[in-house]
Formats: C-alpha cells, sequence, structure tokens
C-alpha cells in the first residue's frame, strides 16, 4: 500500500473522502497578484511618487523589469502550483509602446496580458491604480476636495471597468474589478462625513454604466490606516461593507486591513449575510499591512476552515497581496499560493459533519477533542498525491526548481 493509499484509509476511518477532497481543490483558482513579481513598480512612464502607503523592501536580484519578464516569471510560478488559477493584473502594468496617463488609458494597452492570458488558459482580475501618481500626492483621490482631481480618478475607474469587462468577455470568465483607494488623513480630521460623502459621489458616478456580470464584477476594498493616513481612512471597512449592501456588489476584505488582532475569518459569516459575493486578499500582517508571504499558520487555516464549514467557496473570490523583495519574488509566489491550497485542502480534509453535530448538541468536549486529534491526521500524504497528480515538484524537487530559477534570473540585478 502507498503512502497516499494508507493515508486515506485513515481518513476513511474519520468519515472523510479524500478523493472528494481533491476534487474540490483542483476547481478552486486562486489570483496572483502581478505586484509580487516587480515590487510594486508598475510599466508606465513613472509620474510621481510611490504614495498610498504602497512600499516593498529589499533589492533581491531577479525583479522583473517589463511585462516580458513578467510574464516569464509568472509561466514558471504557475508551473509550480498545482491546478489552474488566474491573474491579478494593476492597471500601471499596461503592456505598450504609448504613455496614457491614467484617466486615457484603453483595453489596447492591456491586450498583449489577455493574448498571453488565453494562452496560457488562465483569467485575468483588475485594479485601478489611484496611487504612484501626482495626483494622489495628497493621500486623497475619489475623496479630494478639488473637483478636477477627483473627475481625473473618477475617469480612471470608469475606464478600468470598461477594460476588466472586456478582459472578461474576451477570456470568457468574468474579470473582477476590484476598487482600493489610499484616501484619509495624516492627522486628526475635523470633517470627515465631507470626505466620506465625496468619496461616495465620486463611486457612484464610477459605477454608473452597467456591466454584463459574465464579464466583470466590481469589488469595493476598506483599509484600517495607511502610511500618511493614520488618523482617518476615508474608506473604511463601515464605509465599504455598508456601500458594497446598498449597491449589491462585492466586498473585499484584505486580511492586512484589520488591526493585527482581529479574526478576519471571523468576519466571512457575518458580511456573507448580507453580501453574495466576496473577495479575498490574504496576506500576513505581521505588523498591521506589512504583506508578508503567507504561511500555513493559524490564520490562513482558520480562513479556509471558514471558507469551507460555511459553504463559501462558491461565493468568494480568493486573491493574494503580499510583495517582498527581500527573497526570490518567484519562490515567494509559488511559496504563497501553496500555502493557501495547502490549507483549504486541510480544511477539506476535516470531519466536518462530526465537529458540527459535536457543536450542535453542545458536546463541547467532544469537539475539543477532535479539533486537538485531527491535528494529527496524514495531510502531507494526500497534498504531494494532489501535486503528483497536477504534475507539479513538491518537497526538495521543488526547492531544487526554485533555486535553479532565482539562479537564471539574478543577473536582472
Amino acid at each position: 500500500m502507498g503512502s497516499y493509499e494508507a493515508a486515506q484509509a485513515v481518513f476513511a476511518d474519520w468519515g472523510v473522502n479524500c478523493e472528494r477532497a481533491l476534487q474540490v481543490l483542483g476547481t478552486i483558482p486562486i489570483s496572483l497578484h502581478c505586484w509580487q513579481g516587480d515590487d510594486v513598480v508598475g510599466f508606465e512612464k513613472k509620474r510621481g511618487a510611490s504614495g498610498g502607503g504602497i512600499q516593498a523592501t529589499g533589492n533581491h536580484p531577479g525583479r522583473a523589469r517589463n511585462p516580458a519578464e513578467l510574464r516569464a516569471d509568472l509561466n514558471f510560478a504557475y508551473a509550480m502550483i498545482p491546478g489552474r488559477h488566474r491573474l491579478n493584473l494593476h492597471a500601471f502594468y499596461m503592456d505598450t509602446e504609448e504613455n496614457p496617463d491614467r484617466d486615457e488609458i484603453e483595453f489596447s494597452h492591456f491586450a498583449p496580458w489577455v493574448d498571453w492570458a488565453r494562452q496560457a488558459g488562465i483569467g485575468i482580475d483588475f485594479n485601478p491604480s489611484f496611487f504612484a501618481h501626482e495626483k494622489a500626492d495628497d493621500n486623497l483621490t475619489l475623496a479630494h476636495p478639488d473637483a478636477g482631481i477627483r473627475d481625473f480618478w473618477i475617469e480612471h475607474g470608469r475606464r478600468t471597468r470598461e477594460i476588466a469587462a472586456r478582459i472578461g468577455a474576451a477570456l470568457g470568465s468574468p474579470a473582477v474589478n476590484n476598487i482600493w483607494v489610499p484616501d484619509g488623513s495624516k492627522d486628526i480630521p475635523v470633517d470627515r462625513m465631507a470626505a466620506r460623502r465625496r468619496l461616495e459621489t465620486s463611486l457612484d458616478a464610477m459605477l454608473m454604466q452597467r456591466h454584463d456580470r459574465a464579464h466583470m464584477r466590481d469589488a469595493v476594498e476598506s483599509k484600517l490606516f495607511g502610511i500618511g493616513v493614520e488618523a482617518m481612512t476615508v474608506g473604511s471597512h463601515e464605509f465599504y461593507l455598508g456601500y458594497a449592501i446598498r449597491k449589491q456588489i462585492m466586498l473585499c476584505l484584505d486580511m492586512g486591513h484589520f488591526h493585527p488582532t482581529e479574526n478576519v475569518a471571523d468576519k466571512l459569516s457575518s458580511v456573507a449575510l448580507s453580501v453574495d459575493e466576496l473577495l479575498l486578499h490574504v496576506s500576513r500582517p505581521m505588523r498591521w499591512d506589512s504583506d508578508h508571504v503567507i504561511l500555513l499558520n493559524d490564520d490562513i487555516l482558520a480562513m479556509a476552515q471558514e471558507l469551507v464549514f460555511a459553504g463559501l467557496l462558491g461565493r468568494t473570490h480568493i486573491g493574494l497581496d503580499f510583495f517582498d523583495a527581500t527573497i526570490s519574488r518567484t519562490a515567494a509566489w509559488v511559496i504563497g499560493t501553496r500555502n493557501m491550497q495547502k490549507a483549504l485542502l486541510r480544511a477539506l480534509l476535516l470531519p466536518q459533519e462530526k465537529l458540527k453535530a459535536a457543536e450542535e448538541r453542545l458536546d463541547f468536549t467532544t469537539r475539543l477533542m477532535l479539533t486537538e486529534e485531527i491535528k494529527d491526521l496524514p495531510f502531507a500524504a494526500i497534498w504531494a498525491e494532489f501535486c503528483a497528480r497536477k504534475d507539479v515538484p513538491a518537497g526538495a524537487s521543488l526547492i531544487a526548481d526554485l533555486n535553479a530559477y532565482q539562479a537564471s534570473v539574478a543577473h536582472r540585478g
């Protein structure tokens, strides 16, 4: 009997069907974030400071310097990750010889990305870029008191929605277009309502045009605070929760955008009662929104278990959001994505019916015993089988492949 068959028998004793778990895991796409590959630099001619509290630290060799290098890195990463996944593309990662401003971008500026994705058989998600621009230097965009600046960013947002819809139609898979703005105040404001009314009005103008949901889905993303907006973030969790409910659009929960002591997994079931679809940005906030590569830690395991146990897999779009320039960027992509998959697999391999039944009859002793004993189940053997079936390396072979690819791109400096 092989290691998988032996592990399968152990899980069967707990009432768990391993084949079913592997089947479900193989259907869950994860959207890899393009900005891990180049330290959130983008490919437009720079128009201003980084802005928006966005900063990658480190200078590890191998950063992608152009779209071709970034796509090559992504091709490698996807080959190391079991299953079929997606790309999360920001608007300032255009691939064009032109130099359009943010309010001038068009689908043609991203056509090479669509051609590549079509050949690779992956979907693309999209994001307007409300930072790294001179018109965002005040850390105010859609909530800016200057109507001209607001109009500039409203037009940028409109165009990103049009581009996302074109991408979704071209690839036959709806693009999630996620809206996040860095707007806020460094010191204590005296009129929060005015800023939030401006943000609401701007969002309404951006979202006025309807797009086919088969091609594009809107999402809005909150944040607790950012660098330069420590006193007040205009787009708070409460603001966007209410807005998403009123507009019947997706709410994005970013694991780094809450207080470090908050359990983001706990929010899923509450939000899901009022919002049809959710977007997750999975990261590891060691100190607030520090966006470390995700580990297979308690936070990720809790998030995956909540998605599975609350029946939210079909209503949740899973994306990643971390960037670390102190280590190999491709290794970060691969390890982070695989950790999300490992967490999902572990959740799918838990004896859900037994656990829920114990809780339903208020038998907390049995719940405690079960939750602790199942930690010893042979999850690794099931993961190894999943990797083998998807023809991707694991263990020492994976490490060798990651190191070899890093060596091949280290000349980039």
